[in-house]
């Protein structure tokens, strides 16, 4: 079901590890071909364009794109209890870690007079995307609204795709959710369109500062085309796990690790890295038991045997760190001897999680943790979703006389090095008549 790929006394051979680990086909160059004439629609008809892409991609007929205060509340009232409480147990506990990520106001005294204080302020406002394709994301509102709320953010709108079944309005447990958490400014649009909608403004909903969310290829290229207009917090596209384990680790567990992301998408990448053949072997076992038994079996089983998933065999654990290293997961499971000091030393992921109490899907949910996380090898220079990313540093800078007089002299000489001389002249105007 899954293949294999030896990497087996090859250390030395193999340059780049990321070149021959798998990867899902994710053109996203090729999708921006799609979302291009879509985009430029939005920004041109506004409304009008959202309510034709949503009738011919989503075939859904609509009248207005904006989610009734009437519907939200429904929603929420129709929510079974055990879905309420589990939802706001998740949403206490990324509040509560979100909490302690806020950052504060640094004030330095550069020198006697001189001062500059980095001032920490939120995004105005935000559009967070909520995919609504194969599963209604629930906990998707919850990882994107709960950071906003606590940055600060003042203004929060989000979209999530229109379905049929439930008379043009997104998924009523999203609806729910978002009631639950108190967003009342819910558009029923998905895709291209959603972003598009966010960037330009169409109908009643306003440009926004900022787009964060994950979703389908077309809404990642949609985000990398209109990065720059607005923007984003990464291009986050087809769920990936890696699971780090040696021979202490538990095949039935490993196993049930790679079927619960590759539950999520027929692209969605699984990959074990290990250097014990008999738990290999195990695995593939527990694989052909389980996954049989899935709600999902069709898409597992794609996902599983696409090019994207691999057992990945390496010689030690050191070779597997720096394997796991250079496929820079958007989860990164470590099953091994001694777990938390491996996990300490991984240096690439969108999160880890460490030791056999902790599976990926906790942290989908109630870890604490946000699970909107970089994929495709983008979490060797990117970070998940995080208070952080609703914020911006404002540096406000405070000289007195004395102060801008005791450096004028190097600010004048850097400014002629570098051949702009209206700059060293803002300060020598200033400083020429004398102390006052």
């Amino acid at each position: 079901m899954i293949r294999r790929i030896d990497l087996r006394a090859a250390g030395a051979s193999v340059p780049d590890y990321g070149a021959v680990l798998p990867r899902a086909p994710f053109d996203v160059e090729a999708a921006l071909d799609v979302v291009r004439p879509i985009c430029d629609d939005v920004r041109h008809r506004g409304l009008d364009a959202v309510l034709d892409a949503s009738r011919r991609l989503d075939r859904v007929e609509l009248e207005d794109i904006v989610v009734p205060r009437v519907a939200l509340d429904e929603a929420l009232d129709r929510l079974e209890p055990q879905v309420r409480t589990a939802l706001k147990e998740a949403i206490a506990r990324l509040r509560r870690s979100a909490q302690a990520e806020l950052e504060h106001d640094v004030s330095t005294e550069v020198v006697p007079g001189g001062c500059v204080l980095r001032r920490i302020v939120p995004v105005s406002r935000v559009g967070l995307y909520v995919p609504g394709g194969l599963a209604p994301l629930v906990s998707s509102v919850v990882m994107n609204v709960v950071p906003a709320q606590v940055a600060g953010v003042g203004s929060i709108a989000l979209s999530s795709p229109p379905q049929a079944e439930f008379g043009g309005l997104p998924h009523p447990t999203i609806l729910a959710a978002c009631a639950l958490l108190g967003v009342d400014e819910v558009y029923a649009v998905g895709g291209a369109q959603a972003i598009a909608m966010f960037a330009y403004g169409a109908g009643s909903c306003a440009p926004v500062d900022l787009v964060t969310g994950p979703g389908n290829i077309y809404v990642v290229a949609a985000k990398r085309m209109l990065k720059g207009r607005v923007g984003i917090d990464s291009e986050a596209g087809p769920t990936e796990i890696a699971v780090l384990a040696d021979g202490s680790a538990d095949a039935t567990h490993v196993a049930a690790d790679l079927i619960s992301q590759a539950e999520h998408d027929p692209l969605a990448a699984s990959v074990l890295v290990t250097d014990s053949v008999s738990l290999a072997d195990a695995v593939d076992v527990e694989l052909e038991l389980q996954v049989p038994q899935t709600k999902h079996e069709e898409r597992i089983r794609t996902a599983l045997s696409g090019v994207q998933s691999a057992t990945v065999l390496v010689d030690d654990v050191e070779q597997g760190l720096a394997v796991v290293d250079a496929y820079a997961a958007e989860h990164l499971a470590i099953q091994t001897r001694d777990a938390q000091s491996l996990a300490m030393r991984v240096r690439n992921a969108g999160a880890v999680f460490v030791g056999p109490w902790a599976p990926v899907s906790l942290g989908d949910y109630c870890a604490g943790s946000n699970h909107v996380l970089p994929t495709a090898g983008c979490a060797a220079h990117s970070s998940g979703l995080s208070v952080r990313a609703f914020c911006k540093n404002v540096q406000v800078v405070t000289y007195d006389e004395a102060a801008l007089r005791e450096v004028a002299a190097q600010v004048v000489t850097l400014a002629e090095a570098e051949d702009l001389p209206g700059h060293g002249a803002a300060v020598s105007i200033r400083v020429a008549s004398g102390p006052a």
